[in-house]
């Protein structure tokens, strides 16, 4: 191979080490002003696009010895990976082709597993990482909140008990 494949070859064997996921599409169709939207959209989702060659990439994933990929190497291929919130970016993916069409997931590869354009999509539905923390933060916090009302409901009714006593003592004086 000569050695600016190499250099290539290597720099994205780096990217897709790094990424904790990584999502196949084929992005033919888009034009430029529509990939820089996208892009845009995924660098808010802390997530990169990459236009990658097959023929290179399946050699990227032989040297990481990932195999079951191969199926999603045919025609124009954009590689989307990172290492933030894999439901954040399929998100994205799936919303721009709502209105565009494009890119059409083939399949991707979460936590050393490969999964189908199926799932990606399924991944869409999910809340987002932050949804499910401030879901669980609510979920804790509601046995608090509620025994501090009953503990505020004990002393208001104290307070009221103590009042009605020192009215009838007024009253009586």
């Amino acid at each position: 191979m000569r050695p600016e494949k190499e250099s290539i070859a290597r720099e994205l064997k780096e990217k897709v080490e790094a990424a904790s996921f990584f999502i196949l599409a084929d992005y033919q169709g888009l034009n430029v002003t529509e990939t820089e939207t996208l892009r845009g959209k995924l660098v808010e989702a802390d997530a990169r696009m990459m236009v990658i060659r097959n023929r290179q990439f399946k050699h990227v994933l032989k040297e990481m010895k990932v195999e079951g990929v191969d199926g999603g190497l045919n025609g124009p291929t954009a590689l989307f990976y990172g290492d933030g919130d894999v439901v954040e970016v399929s998100k994205v993916l799936k919303s721009f082709a709502r209105t565009t069409q494009k890119p059409v997931v083939k399949l991707g590869l979460l936590e050393g597993r490969i999964i189908s354009a199926d799932d990606v999509n399924e991944l869409a539905t999910l809340p987002s990482l932050d949804q499910l923390r401030s879901s669980l933060v609510g979920t804790l916090a509601a046995p608090m909140t509620q025994l501090a009302g009953v503990f505020n409901q004990k002393l208001a009714s104290l307070v009221y008990v103590l009042k009605a006593a020192e009215e009838k003592k007024s009253k009586g004086e």
